[in-house]
């Protein structure tokens, strides 16, 4: 097999039209739709979907969970912008900044939760 990229990532989430609008705002990321109404939001090459706890789209992970994902994103903007676009939003830092090992080298992170709790790593690369 010749694997080389992520396409997508599905979050179980609480409420889609909030963690859609959510992402949106503070990541401004785009709006997408798919599937017949469903929604999401497009992540450089890759997109996220959301699926609503009690609307779940069939297969699923074993035990999908609302609040249980944990990933990192890229942000290339400078590291006092990215926090203060946080502040601007409202949106608590839970740990950072700090130095971490991302896929591509060494990189500055720092943790934010989104409204169902999922931890979302911001990395912006040293480099």
């Amino acid at each position: 097999m010749n694997i080389r990229n992520i396409d997508h990532i599905t979050l179980t989430v609480s409420d889609i039209e909030r963690s859609v609008r959510w992402y949106h705002e503070v990541f401004d990321l785009p709006i997408i739709e798919f599937d017949d109404g469903r929604r999401g939001v497009k992540l450089g090459k890759q997109k996220l979907n959301f699926q609503q706890s009690d609307d779940l789209h069939l297969p699923v992970a074993k035990h999908p969970t609302v609040g249980g994902a944990d990933f990192a994103i890229i942000a290339t903007d400078p590291l006092a912008n990215i926090l203060s676009h946080l502040t601007n939003y409202a949106v608590e830092i839970v740990d950072g900044p700090i130095p971490k090992q991302g896929a591509l080298g060494p990189m500055t992170s720092v943790y934010v939760r989104d409204p169902d709790e999922n931890l979302i790593e911001i990395g912006k690369y040293d480099k």
